[in-house]
């Protein structure tokens, strides 16, 4: 069918009403299944018939398209041919020609098909180019750069790489001279036009990109065609970092200027060049240091100069890292000078900051906390003041403790009035004091020798904590910040005195401060001292703990629409850790945080809208099943089920597979039990190929599945879903990044059903995993198939062993057995890393030698080949197992949200031993049991030992069996 134009037209203009972009946005996803959807997105998003509206929803869901749909995981396109040859014709031009808007979602379409695509598969792109670039025509050029910037970024965080080099050398071979001489035709554009506003902005945006360009294309290795011309290069760049003209600058003092952010860019590829080229690139350093200097010290506080502040203080501080450049900041007196009018006036509090305070909390609590990547003033000039004490620490704890005290005095002489000068002083001592980076886990590690945290916190900032009167809420801040900053420095008897007045501050009305507290709450619930003991034990917050849940779900819960219930991630981080900390201890509030966290998941489900806060939540959950299960699983199964059945019913993406994470944690608690009626009802819907489209689903729902099939597999029998669960295990074995999950499914479908029912499947089962293995194998698969191999065969109280693999393997192809064995399945059992994986292959290589027929008669090398498999499996030792008790606490920001699957740490799998009986001596074990066979054989398997093994062999086997 051919798609209609103006229906899909409909359909996007829809998609933008809340009311109907549900159901618009299904329809679409119906609509893509036709032959050319793509290329008619591109009709829409091209024709100016249709709406600016309708014209950005359509480039919207282009970039969509392209993000699903361009390639499979090993790099197939998933469009048809035609349309990708065609969009990799037409894309370029129609972006270059798009308002900035459309622009935007176009470069980011381009962007996903250079990251499978280029450039061997799309090696036609820069000259494409670089043909478009227009001495005399900026607005063109914005186009074109754009596009090379959206595709040479990717370089920034990638490792280097041959492939990488080759990349950058194929792109820099073809445009590197171009972009040079486009600076040239740029500079005389800029001057030709300082008096007409709108070419000028043009040219500016112009020069904005090909900054931007510099560092991309500089990012790894300094271009030879930069080198050739570095002189000129230092000249253009700085004559931009001092130009200034009256027709670029904004009114508004919040807004950022084109002037701004071409001077921010310029000092972010400035500093590159210091860090990475300051061999070649130190003769121009000095000019831009004292121009940096004269740009701190003459620009105003307002927020629009931020960026640019920050990006120069950044400058300045990777100039200090080189011996040469730090020497002038040596003298006393220059230290005062730079503290003074450079360090102060960016740490102090401004206006803008305290409206931020009141009107909105939570940018300000981010914008604060060590760590974040917000770029601050604050952030920059602490970063600077750490650089200049790690060079010349004596004198800069000097200078900065004397206006330290300063502030101070200024304070006590009137609290009320003068408190910023207290957080001043606070914030000048805390940035001296500190040592190296503080790390998301435990703050600061590593302290000032000349400085004392403990009584400056004594001296100065325990009274704001344990007072109840008229402070200003900041002060609060402070010190709770302090607190949480070197959390790791302050002993654990200190925190002892001082952690009931954080928990205490939970209760404070104020936004910042009540946040505040639970980060530093959360996170000292995570710090262990010396000896690897909490440094806040269990019992100290099992009492707590009703309240303070109580408590945190009162704050979250505050204002009850959607997007402010899940506003404040820190908040829902805190539940968390409490549940965590006090494991079973939540046992006897289970009623009260079970309404809460359903409560919670039905609002937020209403409109997802904050990735961190929602995960968050899964944890909490995943941890309160993890610890409240066991004592009633009945209870837990059925008062989740109806939310999470909702949220499936929604198709509410974001949440599903950390629905079906927790589904599966509710019937791992309770394996014993028969399957409830209300997730019989489940299995249909989780085997209907779309659920599986998601590549975000794929391992929940195997673990769900997983976890379904053994308290179900008597309704599976009689339902007749044996099959479409097998065909899952094909789509999953068919690429590498599922390879393991189709694995995972099938050991689980094995484990739980007898031979007689899978009986009819196995031939098939095994050409699949073989004719993958013969067509594109790959580590893992081998070693899967592998483990597989040892699962089948150890498994004989199920009816499984060696000899029904050998029987099946026969079936797909006459002796295929053998070859497999002594070139897989021998050589790879000793690349085994997980010791339970170990331990089923040396109880499968044990139960062959004792019973198998096949090796007793037919396979008699292969009976001592397998012995000696067996001895190097037991004698050389497995890695050390991990311990499966902790979770660990990953840092949510390198989490993949969205498209990407995120486990759950609660309530990930544990493994169990499937093997109990072996005890902990497995070589003893292994004796007793060949002992035993010998016996109930009369004898044959110590005639197999004499007739078939080496000398060494018998007699490390021999200390096993006596």
């Amino acid at each position: 069918m051919a798609v209609n134009l103006g229906a899909v037209a409909q359909l996007l203009e829809a998609s933008l009403d809340p009311k109907q972009n549900k159901q618009a946005e299904l329809a679409l996803r119906q609509e893509e299944k036709k032959p050319g959807f793509s290329l008619s997105l591109l009709q829409i998003t091209a024709s100016p018939d249709y709406p600016y509206t309708t014209r950005l929803a359509s480039a919207l869901c282009f970039k969509n398209l392209i993000k699903r749909n361009w390639t499979d995981e090993d790099g197939n396109y998933k469009l048809p041919q035609d349309e990708v040859v065609t969009i990799k014709r037409e894309l370029i031009n129609l972006m270059i020609s798009m308002p900035a808007g459309i622009q935007t979602q176009l470069g980011d379409a381009v962007s996903v098909i250079a990251d499978s695509d280029f450039w061997q598969r799309w090696d036609t792109l820069v000259d494409d180019l670089v043909a478009r670039l227009d001495p005399q025509n900026p607005s063109v050029n914005n186009g074109v750069l754009s596009v090379a910037h959206s595709i040479f970024k990717r370089w920034r965080p990638l490792f280097r790489s041959d492939e990488l080099y080759t990349e950058i050398n194929h792109v820099l071979s073809k445009f590197g001279n171009p972009y040079l001489a486009l600076f040239e035709s740029l500079d005389a554009f800029i001057k030709a036009n300082e008096s007409n506003k709108d070419q000028l902005i043009q040219g500016y945006t112009q020069l904005n990109l090909m900054i931007k360009l510099m560092y991309d294309l500089a990012c790894h290795d300094l271009p030879p065609v930069f080198e050739d011309h570095l002189s000129t290069l230092a000249n253009i760049l700085h004559k931009y970092l001092l130009y200034d003209n009256p027709l670029l600058q904004t009114d508004d003092d919040s807004e950022t200027s084109l002037l701004e952010y071409v001077r921010a860019g310029i000092f972010e590829v400035l500093t590159l060049f210091v860090q990475m080229y300051l061999d070649v690139f130190g003769p121009h350093v000095g000019q831009f240091v004292g121009s940096s200097w004269n740009l701190l010290t003459s620009i105003g506080q307002e927020t629009k100069y931020d960026i640019l502040v920050s990006k120069a203080l950044h400058f300045l501080t990777s100039t200090t890292s080189a011996p040469e450049h730090a020497a002038l900041f040596q003298d006393e007196a220059t230290l005062s000078q730079v503290i003074e009018k450079v360090i102060l006036p960016n740490v102090t509090l401004r206006e803008s900051d305290e409206e931020l305070f009141e009107d909105e909390p939570i940018e300000f609590i981010r914008r604060d906390l060590e760590g974040s990547d917000t770029e601050t003033r604050r952030r920059a000039a602490t970063d600077f003041l750490r650089q200049l004490a790690s060079k010349f620490e004596a004198s800069v704890t000097k200078v900065v403790s004397n206006y330290a005290n300063h502030y101070l005095a200024e304070y006590a002489k009137n609290p009320g009035s003068n408190w910023k000068s207290k957080d001043t002083a606070t914030y000048l001592f805390s940035a001296i004091a500190a040592k190296g980076q503080a790390t998301a886990s435990h703050g600061v590690t590593t302290v000032n020798p000349q400085v004392n945290i403990a009584e400056f916190f004594q001296n100065n900032l325990a009274a704001d904590l344990v007072t109840e009167g008229d402070i200003h809420p900041i002060l609060k801040v402070d010190a709770i910040k302090y607190l949480y900053l070197f959390r790791s420095i302050i002993t654990k008897d200190q925190w002892q005195e001082v952690f009931p007045l954080l928990v205490r501050h939970l209760g404070f009305s104020n936004y910042v401060v009540y946040s505040y507290a639970s980060i530093a709450v959360e996170r000292v619930l995570t710090l262990t001292s010396g000896d690897g003991q909490p440094v806040i034990a269990p019992s100290a917050i099992q009492p707590l703990a009703k309240e303070l849940l109580e408590h945190l779900f009162q704050l979250i819960e505050k204002d009850p629409s959607p997007p402010k219930v899940q506003e404040n991630e820190f908040l829902m981080r805190c539940v968390m850790r409490v549940l965590i900390v006090i494991k079973e201890g939540i046992v006897p509030h289970t009623d009260s945080v079970l309404q809460h966290l359903i409560k919670i998941t039905k609002l937020i489900s209403q409109n997802p809208s904050n990735p961190r806060f929602y995960y968050y939540h899964f944890e909490a959950m995943g941890a309160f099943i993890r610890f409240a299960a066991p004592a009633d699983p009945a209870k837990l199964e059925q008062a989740f089920y109806s939310p999470f059945a909702e949220i499936l019913q929604a198709d509410v993406q974001e949440f599903m597979p950390y629905v079906f994470q927790l589904f599966a944690a509710l019937l791992e608690a309770n394996p014993s039990a028969t399957l409830p009626e209300y997730y019989q009802s489940l299995i249909a819907p989780i085997l209907m190929p779309v659920m599986w489209e998601s590549r975000g689903n794929i391992p929940a729902l195997v673990r769900l599945l997983s976890s379904i099939i053994p308290r179900g597999a008597q309704v599976i029998l009689q339902n007749g879903q044996v099959e479409p669960i097998l065909g899952i295990f094909q789509k999953l074995l068919s690429t590498k990044a599922n390879e393991s999950h189709g694995f995972d499914l099938l050991e689980s479908v094995v484990a739980n059903f007898p031979p007689t029912v899978l009986e009819q499947y196995f031939v098939q089962i095994m050409q699949i995993i073989l004719t993958r293995l013969q067509n594109s194998k790959t580590e893992n698969l081998q070693l899967r198939f592998v483990r597989f191999y040892h699962f089948i065969s150890a498994h004989d109280e199920k009816g499984y062993s060696a000899d029904f693999f050998i029987n099946v393997t026969d079936k797909v192809q006459a002796d295929l057995f053998t070859p497999i064995y002594l070139n897989i399945i021998l050589p790879d059992s000793q690349k085994l890393a997980k010791p339970l994986d170990r331990k089923t292959a040396v109880v499968s290589f044990a139960k062959t030698l004792a019973n198998s027929e096949a090796f007793a008669n037919r396979y008699k090398k292969g009976w001592a080949y397998t012995c000696e498999a067996l001895l190097k499996l037991l004698e050389l030792p497995p890695l050390p197992a991990a311990r499966d008790d902790i979770i660990l606490d990953y840092d949510v920001d390198e989490l993949a949200f969205g498209v990407g699957f995120t486990p759950l740490n609660t309530v990930r799998p544990r493994p169990r031993d499937p093997w109990p009986e072996t005890g902990a001596d497995l070589k003893g074990w292994v004796g007793k049991y060949l002992k035993e066979a010998d016996s109930k054989h009369g004898g044959r398997i110590s005639g197999f030992v004499q007739e078939r093994l080496s000398d060494e062999a018998k007699k490390v086997l021999a200390s096993y069996m006596t």
